[in-house]
């Protein structure tokens, strides 16, 4: 099937793309256990980046299984096809020149490390949004964990499927110990110390 597919060269390249938005395309890849605080500081750093002139784009966990990869599951298989999806799609966004977030559980190593070889070298940011589990039901902010608990919600990160704790992310983002605006500030920190933005 793919043999008669040829891959179209665009007039406007990458390079130019990022002259023009004035900051370098990058992903930065939230990840971590429902209710550590992936979206809520994705939101603060698009929101300082917004502030700053910097073009991005973020994609939200329940939004994109609300549109994009509706109909899928929680099964282990659907969780690895949601997440090739988003990195292709991620793919496009920075291709695009556009400093683009995701905020997934994304709780497959493998998964995450295809995502990363998808990009250019220092375009993928693997941000770890470390929050102790017993932190997380606590907040439990969409009743999921108490759900999950009463055996209401199957493969549950965290309950009754595994998370495999990244082992080098770029950034450790503590939120038990941290508030949502110093994790904000660490990220904006770490984009203007690679140079990413100014």
């Amino acid at each position: 099937m793919t043999e008669n597919i040829v891959w179209h060269s665009q007039t406007v390249s990458k390079a130019q793309k990022q002259a023009h938005k004035g900051h370098k395309p990058v992903l930065l890849w939230y990840t971590g256990l429902s209710g550590s605080g992936k979206s809520t500081i994705a939101n603060a750093v698009e929101a300082r980046l917004f502030e700053l002139g910097c073009h991005t784009y973020l994609l939200d966990g329940d939004n994109v299984r609300l549109g994009l990869n509706k109909g899928l599951t929680f099964s282990d298989d659907d969780r690895v096809e949601n997440i090739r999806r988003i990195s292709e799609v991620a793919k496009l966004f920075v291709d695009a020149g556009v400093i683009v977030s995701t905020a997934f559980i994304s709780p497959f190593k493998q998964d995450r490390e295809q995502a990363r070889k998808l990009m250019e070298e220092g375009e993928f940011i693997e941000v770890f949004v470390d929050t102790p589990l017993e932190v997380c039901e606590s907040r439990d902010p969409k009743g999921l964990y108490k759900k999950a608990r009463a055996g209401e919600i199957p493969n549950f990160t965290g309950i009754d499927s595994i998370f495999d704790i990244p082992t080098r992310p770029e950034l450790h983002l503590k939120t038990a110990e941290q508030s949502v605006k110093q994790c904000a500030e660490q990220v904006i920190k770490y984009l203007q110390q690679q140079q990413i933005i100014t």
